[in-house]
């Protein structure tokens, strides 16, 4: 186990490298085992959620070189195993191989994967996309098993826009027979990732970023040379940072397009930032106003950023409102952050915010990874040490982010709890 401490109140200047996007990566890993050939995925973070995929590919019999961020994988000798409950558990991206195993076998036995606790997420979406397909659906307690005679191309629907049901289907289709369709997609930079990843490998997909996605089978795919599109969340987390605290503090390697939402509110809050071709550079503004936030879809505002923006928000003047439309359990960071001295209430899903308040260090705990980050940012302009716990969820979504703050002038440090 380990902790997080970090000593508040500290300019941060310098600047800060976005990491290949976790959720790009976690896909494109298990996606890899559709190829018959070696594939290479360069810019790829260095979390604990990369290492859970690894260890499922290697159970699966594939070989994974790592080099810095490049990832090698030979998936030529894998065998169609079930991958059990303790290894399925440890990331819910791990459902991607449930697309990737039906797409190349056309049968998949696995457990249900895991994740953070942040509320109901069905995969009734994948697997009514998979029926759709042509696959029968048999669940055994937390085991499932998906299997056909033939993937045969189909006009799917999804009910939700879901990023994973839309790239789960892309996986299984990709080597079907005909054309699939896929409507009200979602359109999330890495759904456009993997489907360009994919096409690399000789898939035939279109529309990927809009809210229809074609997929004509192909018989097989081969190798390729493939880069993670930068963390967008990522850099919407130091954005964040760098408004709290900043000091011309300068986040590189970005894609500011992906963060409309967040630049947008940023902008309407009076926070003083830059905005180039692939960089934005932000310092602390002398008072914010305050706004409110609907998450949505993208590109709406991320539901993965409301969490640390509502940190941002406890140092706003006036009330903010914060709705979250995506899922139920994201708002248990706050009486962390109610502890730490800020004043927030909440109905159903919508949070109120009066600001502005002092932020004091207390001991508390990430919940989730991106509640986790919230508590980071809050400490990080509080009056004092915080010192946060069960931060293994903050470990496995963010590359370096200790290095990366400290870097920038962060009294911030990883512990071993004792």
């Amino acid at each position: 186990m380990k902790k997080i401490r970090v000593f508040g109140e500290q300019k941060l200047s310098g600047t800060i490298s976005v990491s290949g996007s976790k959720n790009s990566a976690v896909a494109l890993v298990p996606a890899s085992l559709l190829s018959d050939e070696i594939v290479e995925i360069d810019n790829v973070p260095n979390i604990s959620d990369i290492e859970a995929l690894i260890e499922i590919l290697t159970y699966l019999g594939a070989k994974v070189e790592r080099n810095g961020t490049s990832m090698k994988i030979d998936s030529t000798n894998i065998k169609n195993r079930v991958i059990p409950e303790e290894i399925s558990k440890k990331l819910r991206a791990s459902y991607y191989f449930m697309g990737a195993l039906l797409g190349k076998y056309k049968k998949v036995e696995m457990y249900f994967p895991g994740g953070c606790s942040i509320g109901e997420r069905p995969i009734n979406l994948h697997l009514k996309g998979f029926e759709a397909l042509g696959a029968k659906v048999t669940e055994e307690g937390n085991k499932y098993t998906v299997e056909a005679e033939e993937l045969k191309g189909t006009n799917i629907y999804l009910d939700i826009a879901s990023v994973g049901a839309t790239i789960n289907l892309m996986l299984a289709s990709a080597l079907a027979t005909g054309t699939t369709v896929i409507r009200n997609a979602a359109k999330e930079p890495h759904i456009v990732n993997v489907a360009t990843f994919l096409n690399q490998m000789g898939a035939s997909i279109t529309g990927a970023g809009t809210s229809e996605i074609r997929i004509n089978g192909v018989k097989k795919l081969s190798g390729c040379f493939h880069e993670v599109v930068p963390d967008y969340i990522e850099t919407g987390t130091y954005l964040i940072a760098g408004a709290l605290c900043g000091e011309n503090l300068k986040i590189e390697g970005a894609i500011p397009d992906h963060l409309e939402a967040l630049i947008s509110k940023l902008r309407e809050m009076g926070v003083p930032f830059e905005v180039g071709k692939d960089y934005i550079t932000v310092s602390k503004g002398e008072s914010y106003k305050a706004v409110s936030i609907k998450t949505a879809v993208y590109p709406g505002f991320p539901t993965d950023l409301q969490q640390p923006f509502m940190s941002l928000l406890t140092q706003c003047e006036g009330i903010s409102k914060v709705e979250e439309n995506i899922f139920e359990n994201r708002f248990m960071h706050i009486p962390y952050l109610n502890q730490m001295g800020a004043f927030i209430t909440t109905t159903d899903k919508t949070a109120i915010i009066k600001g502005r308040t002092n932020l004091s260090g207390k001991e508390v705990e990430a919940t989730d990874l991106r509640a986790g980050a919230a508590l980071i940012l809050a400490a990080l302009c509080a009056k004092g040490e915080t010192t946060i716990t069960k931060v293994e969820h903050v470990l496995r979504g963010y590359e370096g982010i200790i290095e990366k703050l400290q870097n920038v002038g962060a009294k911030i440090e990883l512990e071993e709890i004792e």
